[in-house]
């Protein structure tokens, strides 16, 4: 059980968390959402004590190991393999130790302490979590120094998924992986034997990796159970209950008020009016719903669409050195109203046919036939360190519009989707998901009849991702995505195209087969991986699988069995809030109102304690099957 008691933040001056509390089982998958800038990091900071919090206290089960992913990606000679195994603390000790060890019964100790920990099987685990992080046999033995920054930061992460703390915490873990790496932590984080709070705008992650939802918002912290579609679905009717509930406090105060005003001069009347005054003051306010308006993304239409195919190529080959290309034997075309989504891992190719589609790379074999006047406008993450820093958006936008009025320059500035108030700030002092705003609003200002976005959501929280899914579907040019959120994707691309094999050619199924494909690739990979160190019987194992499920039949039972006490006590608790919406109630039969509304109480404290056994059992029950 991880516990936060009353706990308050503050950064240069801002309270960002304000007597915060929230209680999280252990072995709890949690989403932590919230508008960027609303904390989350922060709160992680408190969680690892590198923040001292304002007030209130952090609660956590001694000898807790808490693992998060380095700030900094190693860039040493070490090999990738070395790396992620020296993670394990406890492992490479022991193992030292083991080297020097003289007396006959301490090396007896560390041996059964290495064989409790799995310590043999170190390599392979390593192995399987570098290889579904895209790292390849050959590359897991190359020195980090050899890789990207971006590279760097997936072997950070390998080394803490293999540390296995009691802890996992994961502030946006998807922003350096491509989707393939993002279906193998989803799936990665969803068998996670211990607890894992992660920070994520990927919705999928959060409808398919975690099992409740923790919301940071005014201030506050909410649990929810379930993943971000429910959570989405029961805050709606939480803030539909709490306007109907305003509605009918405002009325009651209204005709109270009313009644003061009329007598309050009255001597006769004096006594009501007092008494009035004092139900006026017990009744107290309900607080009205506050939602953060979120700025819509606007890409301006094209003038006029070239006729289809408005790019054809013909065994087209394309690379960065002469007689080394990266793709061959390209045979597609790309008509004017297509959506097509780019997949395949990081490093097969897709952001160099991005390039050679936008015109900054050149074929170096094949034909390429593009549409007359055609415009492609080109939106790429490193292009973020393009923007000049002092210069604020209106500058950036001022520099392409030189003959407009001030007003015209920020009326094309609100429609990339910033605020008022951040069109004069620099674009250093910019957020990312507000820079990101500003370059693809000028990667799009021209009107391009192709629009060509490469990982465009990085910077974006889900609220600004909804946007930019209605700008997409509303902009009437093509589109080609390079992404790792497949929600964006399967929201706006009717089209699928594999780059892999050095190749680009057209995939058929549709983005649930090709997570399957993905998942059924890693699951192969860790087969492999545990061959190699645990032959096994395959009829011991089925065997012993059997067993394992039916030992733990009376639990699965009573997680069963607490759902649906869980679903019964929900559906009591809408139907009572349905009746204590009516004011007829109050006024006609108020003792009846009374025992509807301790009813509704005592059925959401039961649904509190149903939903903690829930995610109790629930952890209890995976991290057996784990085992």
């Amino acid at each position: 059980m991880i516990t936060l008691n009353e706990i308050s933040a503050r950064i240069a001056g801002r309270l960002l968390i304000d007597n915060a509390t929230l209680s999280l089982p252990a072995g709890v998958k949690a989403g932590l959402v919230g508008r960027n800038g609303a904390g989350k990091s922060t709160l992680f900071r408190i969680i690892t004590g590198d923040l001292a919090a304002e007030s209130g206290t952090v609660g956590i089960p001694k000898q807790s190991r808490i693992g998060q992913v380095a700030q900094e990606a190693p860039g040493t000679e070490e090999s990738l393999i070395s790396i992620v195994l020296s993670a394990d603390k406890e492992r490479a000790a022991l193992l030292e130790e083991a080297e020097t060890a003289t007396d006959p019964g301490r090396i007896a100790e560390i041996q059964t302490r290495l064989a409790d920990i799995d310590a043999h099987s170190a390599e392979a685990r390593a192995a399987t979590i570098l290889a579904g992080l895209g790292f390849d046999h050959e590359a897991q033995l190359r020195p980090a120094s050899s890789f990207s920054g971006g590279w760097r930061m997936r072997v950070a992460l390998a080394a803490v998924l293999f540390s296995e703390p009691d802890l996992l915490l994961l502030d946006e873990p998807t922003n350096y992986l491509d989707l393939e790496g993002t279906l193998w932590l989803e799936d990665y984080v969803r068998r996670y034997p211990h607890t894992v709070i992660v920070i994520s705008h990927d919705r999928d992650m959060l409808n398919n990796a975690v099992n409740a939802i923790v919301h940071l918002d005014q201030k506050k912290l909410t649990f929810y159970r379930g993943g971000y579609d429910q959570f989405e679905r029961q805050r709606a009717e939480a803030n539909e209950l709490q306007m109907k509930a305003k509605a009918k406090n405002d009325a009651a105060r209204k005709h109270l008020e009313s009644f003061i005003n009329r007598f309050k001069a009255k001597a006769s009347k004096a006594k009501q009016a007092q008494s009035r005054v004092k139900a006026l003051e017990r009744m107290g306010t309900v607080s009205a719903v506050i939602e953060d308006h979120v700025q819509p993304i606007t890409f301006p239409e094209p003038e006029k669409q070239p006729a289809s195919p408005i790019i054809a190529i013909q065994g087209g080959a394309v690379g960065y050195e002469p007689g080394k290309p990266i793709l061959n034997g390209i045979d597609l075309r790309i008509d004017n109203d297509d959506r097509i989504a780019l997949l395949g891992a990081n490093g097969n190719g897709k952001s160099t046919f991005a390039k050679l589609i936008a015109g900054r790379l050149k074929l170096q074999a094949g034909e390429i036939k593009l549409a007359p006047n055609l415009s492609v406008g080109f939106f790429a993450q490193h292009q973020l360190d393009d923007l000049v820093p002092n210069e604020t958006p209106v500058d950036h936008v001022r520099r392409l519009m030189p003959q407009s009025s001030e007003a015209q320059v920020r009326a094309r500035v609100a429609q990339m989707g910033l605020a008022t108030e951040k069109m004069g700030t620099a674009a250093k002092d910019l957020s990312g998901g507000e820079k990101a705003r500003l370059l693809m609003g000028l990667s799009a200002f021209h009107a391009p009849n192709l629009l060509i976005l490469d990982e465009p959501t990085n910077h974006l929280d889900i609220d600004s991702r909804r946007a930019l899914i209605e700008a997409l579907n509303d902009y009437n040019g093509a589109v080609i995505l390079i992404a790792h959120d497949r929600h964006l994707i399967e929201a706006t691309a009717d089209r699928l195209w594999l780059v892999n094999d050095g190749t680009v050619s057209v995939f058929e199924g549709d983005m649930e087969e090709y997570r399957s494909l993905i998942i059924q690739g890693s699951k192969k990979k860790d087969e492999k991986s545990k061959a190699a160190v645990e032959p096994t019987n395959k009829a011991d194992q089925r065997k012993a699988n059997a067993d394992k499920r039916a030992s733990l039949a009376p639990l699965r039972k009573k997680i069963n069995e607490v759902e649906a006490l869980t679903k019964k006590l929900e559906t009591l608790i809408k139907s009572l809030d349905a009746e204590l919406a009516d004011p007829v109630l109050y006024e006609k039969t108020p003792a009846k109102a009374a025992e509807k509304a301790k009813q509704r109480g005592e059925a959401a404290a039961k649904l509190s304690d149903a939903e903690e056994q829930w995610l109790e059992l629930s952890g209890e029950y995976d991290e057996a099957m784990a085992g």
